[in-house]
């Protein structure tokens, strides 16, 4: 038996889906045609700005009011410039320079970017206070450790993307910042009493939400003291009685991806969570970056069985659906603010680099990048300094299989300047940087997340907070590697 269309159309404007490819297939617009609430934009849809301009057209001649989306967070997670690193950076360095008007133009300008392409709500800022050092999925996103610093940068990144016209989506409540697992994997667990949420966790969150922030994106974590086993996403402890009814929030609450492990093994799989966000209080699902037409007939056909077997009121995915609806609905009455800010972004970078010790002349140095894995997040985007040596050669070598003594033939007498992520956690990586730094003069790029680590030994040790392209041309320019 099919899927009564009354309640096939209801369950179609909840949902946020994908496709492979820079143009949506005939399925995405007989989809978006039918009232499928939206679509998310991931770097495999995306070549250059034109063609986004193009593939979101499309999408629009299908229906007007459809909402595309997309994860352009500047910093390490971009999307509309993941063949090269984002000119902008990340949340950390912004949240380092501390300057709030500044934060609220870089996102004005990233706002920018997104509108011109037809691009109508970010799944951005994160507003997660990164309270653990070892957090392997937050780190550079976040603006920081401190509460009210959070707090006040979230509030101007909301305000700088809505200025350009494009909705913000503030990421992932209650706060992802504490965990030290990846969600995408596994379900991780926040074992705090609600005050402690309260007081470090939420007040980037309120903060957002008296800065009129569109919409808000759950976690897929665990804080037994509100969820019990489950995740926040199917949480009505969280996503009702507390965000709704002690914030205050009247936005649409819009899911973390449901194919995630924090979710789906929870659930059962994709449909089975998608029932169960509903019922928590969630508006829009984003399914996932892996869709087809058959995934989202599955998802629509566990909605509406559990609409007609009664473990979803109709009620509950009619207002979470008219959520959605006026989420788009002003996406569609914006009139975007102009902005003018070509190199804004590695202006900014540039202000965020922090050195601690004495930089020696690196004019004959041997740049040595140490290789480390990118999260699912972030995506397989380029960093470093390679693009901004002029040609220079960087010697790459994985940190826990490289023998010291045989780099050292390599490196001869020259100093080193040597390229990280995480250092801090990176396997092998601490025993190499201070073999290292026993033997020649070593100036240390940190650009990932710092922790209170220092190598024994280094010369200086500079901390870029993030590895986005503006990032590495940043510590390039600083190191006298390329000319400022």
């Amino acid at each position: 038996m099919g899927t009564d269309p009354g309640l096939r159309r209801l369950a179609l404007r909840t949902l946020l889906a994908a496709f492979p490819g820079t143009e949506p297939p005939e399925w995405a617009l007989d989809l978006t045609a039918e009232g499928l609430a939206g679509f998310t934009l991931f770097g495999r849809n995306i070549d250059a700005p034109g063609q986004v301009a193009t593939c979101t057209a499309a999408l629009r001649a299908s229906r007007p009011d459809v909402l595309v989306a997309i994860d352009e967070e500047g910093g390490d997670v971009t999307r509309l410039a993941h063949a090269v690193g984002s000119p902008y950076p990340g949340n950390a360095a912004l949240g380092a320079v501390d300057d709030v008007p500044l934060t609220r133009r870089v996102y004005q300008a990233i706002g920018a970017e997104l509108a011109a392409t037809g691009i109508t709500l970010n799944l951005a800022p994160t507003v997660d206070v990164n309270s653990a050092d070892d957090n392997p999925v937050i780190g550079t996103r976040s603006f920081g450790a401190d509460p009210a610093r959070v707090a006040a940068h979230a509030s101007a990144a909301v305000a700088g993307l809505q200025d350009a016209g494009v909705a913000a989506c503030a990421k992932h409540f209650p706060g992802h910042g504490a965990t030290v697992a990846d969600s995408h994997h596994e379900l991780p667990t926040v074992d705090v009493p609600l005050e402690v949420l309260v007081e470090r966790d939420l007040p980037p969150f309120a903060a957002v939400i008296a800065a009129d922030v569109r919409a808000i994106m759950t976690a897929h974590i665990r804080v037994p003291t509100l969820t019990g086993a489950l995740p926040a996403t199917f949480s009505r402890a969280v996503l009702v009685d507390l965000l709704r009814d002690r914030y205050g929030f009247t936005g649409a609450v819009v899911t973390d991806a449901l194919e995630m492990k924090g979710a789906s093994v929870a659930a059962g799989g994709t449909g089975p969570a998608a029932v169960r966000a509903l019922a928590a209080g969630a508006d829009l699902l984003c399914i996932g970056a892996d869709v087809d037409a058959p995934l989202v007939d599955t998802v629509v056909g566990e909605i509406a069985t559990a609409l007609r077997d009664g473990r979803l009121p109709v009620e509950r995915v009619e207002e979470a659906a008219s959520r959605a609806d006026d989420l788009a609905r002003w996406t569609r009455t914006r009139t975007p603010a102009e902005v003018t800010s070509a190199d804004l972004g590695y202006v900014a970078a540039r202000r965020a680099v922090r050195v601690e010790g004495e930089l020696p002349d690196h004019g004959t140095a041997l740049v040595v990048q140490l290789v480390a894995a990118s999260t699912i997040a972030e995506g397989r985007v380029p960093w470093g300094l390679g693009p901004h040596l002029n040609g220079t050669p960087v010697h790459r070598v994985v940190a826990a299989d490289t023998d010291p003594a045989a780099l050292r033939e390599v490196i001869g007498d020259r100093p080193i300047v040597l390229v990280g992520r995480h250092l801090h956690r990176l396997a092998g990586a601490r025993e190499l940087v201070e073999a290292l730094a026993a033997t020649h003069p070593v100036t240390v790029v940190e650009m990932g997340w710092p922790s209170t680590w220092r190598p024994t030994g280094a010369r200086a040790f500079m901390t870029t907070y993030g590895a986005s392209h503006a990032n590495g041309r940043a510590a390039a320019e600083v190191l006298g590697l390329r000319p400022a």
